[in-house]
């Protein structure tokens, strides 16, 4: 089994729910760099993985989506300088620790992963995606869990319907129909998520709705008659969607089955990045013990 961690999903949690009292000795808050290395700390220590990674995005705006709908995650403000700076910490901080931390200008962490889940099944393992993102559990196999960790637990590939409402393979198809106000895909109108529920599990897939219009009326849902004509008429706009909404598994990661293996952690560098932020000890022993757990 091998464990890929959304990073950012973790670094966000902690900025917004732990005090901004939290700071360094020049007055910066270290909350969210604080809260990220407890849970990766603590994730490391609860696990032992001999297969990780951890994934961060690197920009909004220089996605290879942004190119095809520039609108792509257009209604996000810009992160906080104090957030972009303990980014970069947490960054600092997984690398300190000996994992493989990977980000791409051109690619968001979900195509990291999605990379790295395809990496893993060609070499016969399996993957726990680590995050509390719904987006991600499309990659989802049999074989594979889907992971909130501290939140609702492990899910497996049977379990999503329950929780997402449909299965993984069409988790991306239901985004492009329903829309996702978070990434600011508008879907098609008229089209909510408990319609793209029905439609899909009449029909299986986007495509198979696009090759069936005729008989969309036969389906349970409110609007039924109607809904036909406005799949025609937005068709364009669900085909687009579905670009942004699928996760892209061929970025190039140089040498990942080599530095998928953790190493001991770098109890140098990561006393130095505390000593900064004024972190105590209780996080500096649990490195200590993951260095024993790791030591090469």
């Amino acid at each position: 089994m091998q464990y890929l961690i959304d990073a950012s999903v973790y670094v966000f949690r902690a900025y917004y729910s732990l005090p901004d009292d939290m700071i360094d000795d020049a007055g910066n808050p270290v909350n969210a760099l604080y809260g990220f290395c407890r849970f990766l700390g603590d994730f490391m220590e609860q696990v032992k993985p001999q297969h990780v990674a951890v994934a961060f995005d690197e920009s909004l705006t220089s996605s290879f989506r942004t190119t095809i709908y520039p609108e792509y995650k257009a209604n996000r403000d810009p992160a906080p300088e104090e957030l972009k700076r303990q980014f970069a910490q947490c960054r600092r901080y997984a690398r300190a620790m000996g994992l493989l931390e990977c980000s791409d200008p051109q690619y968001e962490a979900d195509d990291l992963i999605g990379t790295l889940v395809h990496h893993g099944r060609r070499n016969g393992r399996p993957s726990t995606v680590v995050s509390r993102d719904k987006d991600l559990a499309q990659l989802l196999t049999r074989d594979d869990i889907f992971w909130d960790f501290a939140g609702k637990g492990k899910l497996g590939y049977d379990r999503i319907p329950d929780v997402f409402g449909v299965w993984p393979e069409q988790i991306a198809d239901f985004l492009a129909l329903a829309g996702d106000s978070v990434d600011n895909i508008p879907g098609v109108p008229g089209v909510g998520k408990k319609t793209a529920e029905a439609l899909l599990r009449h029909f299986g897939s986007l495509e198979k709705i696009y090759e069936n219009l005729d008989t969309v009326h036969e389906v349970q849902v409110r609007g039924a008659k109607t809904l036909g004509a406005k799949l025609d008429m937005h068709k364009d706009a669900a085909l687009l969607a579905r670009k942004l909404t699928g996760i892209a598994c061929d970025v190039p990661i140089e040498d990942a089955e080599k530095y998928l293996r953790p190493v001991r952690p770098d109890l140098g560098a990561i006393n130095a990045l505390f000593d900064e932020a004024n972190i105590g000890m209780a996080l500096r022993r649990q490195a200590e013990r993951l260095a024993d757990i790791y030591n090469a």
